[in-house]
């Protein structure tokens, strides 16, 4: 390699190479600063002169791609050219200046906390970009993600639709394939060592690469569960938040369906941390009395569609060991002391005498529609404060106390209870909770309330959707009604 390549590129040094080819550090002679390049030499694994035309066709779509997604965004590599010499395939790709996050755990240990939530801050919008266009990285990883000197914004390298080009066959059925899978071992999930990746899988892979950040462990590393197949790895990671264990779990989730479905919802939950940490003291410290609660009932009684394995809670000792055990299972020991602090001190004050609630039944409203009622209308100071309702993402990782509850009006608690519903994707017949849930950006309206599977919630959600609508009931809390 000591002549220019294609008459320009000076080979200055060999960066790697693989099974589809090397990788070279180069340098433009027909650039007056003589700027460096990364090159990429790609090499057809079939010798054959049919499939290298079809080879050629596909190389070319592909770096069209890569030219849109680096033209479009700072955190992708840029395409300078593209060419063919000699039977092989070439990239001319932007060089970034900085390390690798495999290099920056080797130099300075794992990362904190507070590091990666910064870097998937940064990261998830640049995922979510490439999703729009219907590409699927496929081999992210520690090594794919380069942090650049001058500004630590991560950088995502190595888009693996151009290595599978290299793969292209014609199968039985005359149509073109690929006869090689994309990814790297630990870090692509099961549907994606089948060849079958899809948006999501990409999250699977950031999720494994955020334990190693943590962990400065390689999923080889790792143990697995034997009766579930999740991997062991929080153990190695004791001084993570519960809601960043959330995320975390919830990204490398074994199927597709049970991970973020996106990566603005990823992206959503995370920023949702700082929301998640209850408050050093309750809002109140009595019980609301039915005078201070809205009196507009709704009739958007909930379904249940299996049972709930919490016991009921009770105003006595059962009632504290039932929520600290729960907060702590949930969210690990981290700030359970205070948390146990605020229960103790919320069971201990009078607590109003209780009649008995309705039966309440979980996951679907009624069909009926619903109205907002003429005497109230929807308190357009309140909605402003609610935001993108990422105040209630909590919801889903721990169970709900009086303590979060009170001082709350009847069309927050409203909104609270169906927004667990909400992040699965329901739709309502109340025009005002549709109307406000489509306002919010992590919204994707997926089934009728008819046709909503309840199969969806976790027993964490059954059971807050419950006690909202109990609590609610207790003091004439409703906002919405027919």
């Amino acid at each position: 390699m000591s002549n220019l390549l294609n008459n320009r590129y000076r080979i200055i040094d060999s960066l790697g190479s693989g099974g589809f080819g090397e990788t070279f550090l180069a340098e433009d002679t027909q650039m007056p600063s003589l700027r460096r390049c990364v090159i990429k030499q790609l090499k057809p694994i079939h010798n054959n002169p049919q499939i290298y035309q079809l080879v050629q066709e596909r190389f070319q779509r592909e770096a069209a791609i890569l030219e849109e997604l680096g033209g479009s965004s700072d955190q992708i590599p840029a395409l300078y050219a593209f060419f063919q010499s000699n039977g092989l395939f070439y990239l001319v790709q932007e060089y970034i200046e900085g390390n690798t996050l495999t290099a920056k755990v080797k130099q300075q240990g794992v990362f904190s906390e507070s590091t990666v939530r910064e870097l998937l801050i940064t990261l998830l919008p640049v995922l979510e970009y490439i999703h729009l266009k219907r590409i699927v990285h496929r081999d992210i990883k520690p090594d794919n993600i380069i942090l650049r000197h001058h500004d630590e914004k991560p950088v995502l390298i190595d888009f693996g639709a151009v290595r599978e080009t290299m793969g292209t066959v014609i199968n039985s059925q005359g149509s073109l394939a690929s006869s090689i899978i994309i990814g790297t071992p630990g870090y692509m999930p099961s549907e994606q060592a089948m060849g079958r990746p899809v948006y999501v899988s990409d999250l699977y892979s950031l999720g494994i690469t955020i334990i190693y950040l943590l962990t400065g462990k390689q999923p080889q590393e790792l143990q697995i569960n034997s009766h579930t197949g999740e991997i062991v790895w929080r153990s190695h990671a004791l001084n993570i938040s519960p809601t960043m264990a959330f995320v975390i779990e919830k990204a490398i989730a074994y199927h597709p369906r049970d991970r973020f479905a996106s990566a603005r919802e990823m992206l959503q939950a995370l920023q949702g941390i700082a929301n998640t940490i209850l408050p050093t003291q309750p809002p109140s410290t009595q019980p609301p009395s039915n005078a201070a609660r809205p009196t507009v009932k709704s009739q958007d009684t909930i379904s249940e569609s299996r049972e709930i394995s919490q016991p009921p809670f009770h105003q006595d000792g059962r009632h504290k060991g039932v929520i600290i055990g729960s907060i702590i299972a949930a969210g690990g020991l981290i700030g359970a002391s205070t948390i146990i602090g605020l229960v103790l001190t919320k069971s201990s004050q009078p607590v109003a005498q209780q009649t008995a609630s309705p039966s309440v039944q979980l996951s679907t409203i009624t069909p009926q529609a619903l109205e907002t009622p003429k005497t109230q209308s929807v308190p357009n100071s309140f909605v402003p404060s609610i935001g993108s309702a990422n105040d209630y993402s909590w919801l889903s990782q721990r169970s709900v106390t009086d303590a979060d509850l009170d001082g709350k009006s009847g069309f927050e608690l409203d909104i609270m209870r169906n927004s667990i519903f909400a992040r699965h994707g329901r739709r309502f017949d109340t025009a005002g909770l549709q109307q406000f849930f489509e306002k919010q950006p992590w919204y994707r309206p997926l089934y009728s309330p008819q046709d909503f599977p309840t199969s969806l919630l976790s027993n964490t959600e059954q059971w807050n959707v419950k006690y909202i609508a109990q609590y609610q009931d207790r003091y004439n809390g409703r906002f919405f009604r027919k």
